[in-house]
């Protein structure tokens, strides 16, 4: 079943492709696989916003995604 969400970015209309949450108390942000459900203490983004995404300063970024997205998301591309 197709999952169709928009990225929660303010003013971007694209789909979101990956789901983000954090741990404040840890200092740790997660990517994960765009989630089934919308889960109102996470962030849904598009492939764009996830790529340029950059945690603060002692911040760790953990990427859980599968193996099929992470190859989608950081393959080369294509110019034509």
């Amino acid at each position: 079943m197709l999952m169709s969400r928009q990225c929660s970015r303010s003013g971007c209309a694209q789909a979101a492709t990956v789901t983000l949450s954090y741990q404040y108390s840890k200092a740790i942000v997660w990517f994960d696989d765009l989630l089934r459900d919308r889960d109102p203490h996470s962030y849904d983004l598009c492939l764009r916003h996830s790529a340029r995404l950059t945690v603060p300063n002692g911040w760790r970024l953990e990427d859980r995604r599968s193996p099929r997205e992470l190859i989608y998301a950081g393959g080369p591309r294509l110019t034509g």
